[in-house]
């Protein structure tokens, strides 16, 4: 009798186990390997390449004047390219990709880290110049197209870049209106985390 309960008890905690892992947020990883990419979009401006991502989603990478941008997912053909969300210094994206998953398992938004490269003593970005920042992007969905930088941390003055990273794809991502919201830091910001840029195409105003 006494062996049931106990065998009971424990099935009842496993079973709690399993929901809260099962309700918990999570990540999953991608390289952004520019050999497995296609190049869609190439004039004088910038060129963008089309490169793939978690689950089959698409990661657009578009690059102008040593400065570059990146969407995620099923974005509308008139966006891809032309929402144009960077840093005002020179700059450029490291290569691996964070998906974050929402507690269905569906990726919400990304992660990814940008190097600053600002310049340095000598009129050239150095190691010590550049800066490091985390983006976080919200992944476009299929009924929307719309894919958007929702916020930044630096992670050079914040310990715990990472989690502050994730705490804004969890608690963002879902509800942020690309084109309405603005885009913000959390946590320290210090000066070489650079000013960062945006350009949506003239007169384009999402639905």
């Amino acid at each position: 009798m006494l062996n049931n309960r106990m065998i009971s008890i424990a099935a009842a905690l496993a079973s709690f186990a399993s929901a809260e892992t099962a309700t918990a947020n999570d990540s999953v990883y991608t390289d952004l390997d520019f050999d497995a990419c296609q190049t869609i979009l190439d004039d004088e401006f910038s060129d963008t390449m089309k490169c793939p991502g978690y689950q089959g989603l698409a990661v657009y990478f578009t690059e102008s004047d040593l400065r570059q941008a990146m969407q995620y997912g099923p974005v509308r053909d008139e966006l891809v390219g032309k929402v144009y969300e960077s840093f005002a210094p020179f700059n450029r994206v490291g290569s691996k990709i964070e998906w974050r998953l929402d507690a269905a398992g569906k990726p919400i938004a990304t992660i990814l880290r940008w190097y600053i490269e600002n310049t340095g003593p000598e009129g050239e970005p150095t190691e010590e110049s550049t800066g490091q920042v985390l983006v976080v992007s919200r992944i476009a969905r299929p009924d929307d197209g719309l894919s958007c930088v929702i916020g930044y941390v630096d992670a050079l003055e914040n310990r715990d870049a990472n989690m502050l990273a994730r705490q804004i794809a969890d608690n963002e991502a879902h509800d942020f209106a690309c084109g309405y919201q603005e885009r913000f830091w959390r946590g320290k910001r210090g000066e070489k985390s650079g000013e960062p840029t945006i350009v949506w195409p003239e007169g384009y105003q999402p639905e």
